[in-house]
């Protein structure tokens, strides 16, 4: 049988024209799998064959784990407790062998083996063209359409067959079989039995190279994107920087009679493009990036990561866009949750926001009305100031003394420590909340003052609720939600 083997082996070489090595493993293979189905269970078995002579050899593994672990594939492991009682001396990651009667290779038959063998050169092939692909190093590509699978596009790029997923595709784009089409490579999966390159064209990437390719300023370094947003196929922005003050980086962009950003609109099926200025500045960017509206003024909260911006009536709609999308864009660009108001609304929270602190100065501070409202009109916006400014700060407000100063900072600082022993025995009394992504001390004392002081409880809030408790962003809201229930699937 050993010299029938390398007749075998030598034959189909020859062949298909592949190094024997190729023929042996995925031979070793098929006698493993016939020899697997000996066993009701998924187990290990692996087969070697000597190449010189042909004789060969199958064994039945387990792999060796520590005890603390347990066996999690009984079929496939042993305790390192037990392996040392069969085999003294063995460590984790090594394996206990049992050997077994070697499958005849007649009885697989040589047509199976065969089979599997050439499975193995196709898929040899296929990693040899995809590798072949990656190496080119296109992040665009161009293709035409093979043909279309469940609302899928097939695109065929020289060798390579990719997928272009319907959901991938700009709205309304009604491509056919035999039609060039140009996307984005969005991920390339090894694993994937069928087409492993995976296409878009509604990335924000994709826009962002198609500038590349028609500004050769952005490859030169003296201009880059430094962001995109896109509404596919309606309206995107792009936000720009120029490294070189000669340059107008809207211009570059835009090109000579709009040539440049029309060849873009053109591949993008007519989406609106807005080039914006991108700054280091938070506030001027949000600015820039809600163009063509006009903003009357700006509020930032760098905790939230929010920003309330004011805009008169005749600036409203432009600022808000059609279904919210102007305003949506401008978000996704910046990074910036971005709360449109008119004056009369931000006048209305201004007051409301006011009040609240009137009521807290008043309260932890223990002073009238006037006093507060003094401290307000000062610009200070929560009893940390009042605590820890410079004491020259609070001696400059007129008509206050250095008497009542001491004694504000004093009231000041007693609130805060009583907030703070408050909190940690929140956290005490909430050890299961602790250490959960998202919450801190702050956070957790909020949820134990309403009555939420287990993961489970926390679990069963809605995102919005939690966003309105803690005065955070739904989407942190929701994220703070899933890492509570993750227990519930472990």
């Amino acid at each position: 049988m050993s010299r029938e083997i390398l007749h075998f082996v030598d034959a189909l070489a020859h062949e298909k024209n592949v190094p024997a090595d190729i023929v042996f493993t995925a031979l070793e293979g098929a006698l493993a799998s016939a020899m697997k189905k000996r066993f009701k269970e998924d187990v290990d078995i692996v087969v070697t064959i000597n190449r010189q002579t042909g004789a060969h050899t199958g064994v039945r593994r387990w792999l060796v784990v520590p005890d603390e672990a347990g066996l999690q594939e009984p079929e496939r492991q042993e305790l390192l407790s037990d392996a040392q009682e069969i085999k003294p001396g063995i460590q984790v990651g090594e394996y206990i062998e049992e050997e077994l009667e070697i499958e005849d290779f007649g009885r697989i038959g040589a047509q199976v083996a065969k089979q599997a063998i050439l499975q193995r050169i196709r898929d040899a092939e296929r990693e040899q063209v995809l590798n072949e692909f990656l190496e080119r190093g296109d992040s665009i590509v161009s293709g035409t359409i093979k043909r279309m699978d469940k609302g899928d596009a097939i695109v065929e790029i020289g060798k390579i067959e990719a997928r272009l997923p319907r959901a991938s595709m700009i709205p309304k784009e009604n491509l056919r079989t035999g039609d060039r089409v140009r996307a984005w490579v969005e991920t390339v999966d090894h694993n994937l039995r069928g087409q492993q390159v995976i296409l878009s064209r509604t990335a924000p990437e994709f826009i962002r190279e198609l500038f590349e390719n028609e500004v050769p300023e952005i490859e030169q370094g003296l201009l880059e994107i430094k962001a995109a947003a896109r509404d596919p196929g309606i309206r995107a922005k792009i936000a720009v920087v120029a490294y070189d003050k000669r340059i107008d980086p809207i211009g570059t962009c835009v090109g000579m009679r709009g040539s440049r950003v029309s060849a873009v609109r053109n591949e993008l099926g007519g989406e609106q493009v807005d080039i914006v200025l991108w700054s280091d500045v938070p506030a001027e960017f949000v600015i820039s990036a809600l163009a063509p509206a006009q903003v009357e003024s700006i509020v930032v909260e760098e905790d939230k990561k929010t920003m309330d911006v004011v805009v008169d009536d005749e600036n409203l709609a432009k600022a808000i866009g059609t279904r919210g999308q102007n305003v949506r864009l401008a978000s996704e660009l910046t990074g910036w949750q971005i709360n449109i108001m008119t004056p009369e609304e931000s006048k209305n929270r201004k007051a409301e926001e006011d009040s609240k602190l009137l009521k807290l100065f008043e309260e932890k501070l223990d002073v009238d009305e006037e006093v507060a409202s003094i401290l307000i009109e000062e610009g200070f916006s929560g009893l940390e100031e009042v605590a820890y400014v410079p004491e020259q700060e609070l001696l400059d407000i007129e008509g206050f003394d250095e008497d009542l100063v001491a004694e504000l900072r004093s009231r000041a600082r007693a609130a805060l420590l009583t907030e703070a022993i408050a909190r940690e025995e929140a956290v005490e009394s909430a050890q299961d909340l602790v250490g959960l992504k998202g919450l801190d001390a702050e956070k957790i004392a909020k949820l134990v003052a309403a009555n939420i002081k287990t993961r489970d409880d926390l679990a069963e809030l809605a995102s919005d609720e939690l966003a309105e408790l803690l005065s955070i962003s739904e989407d942190d809201a929701g994220q703070i939600i899933l890492e509570a229930r993750a227990h519930w699937f472990e």
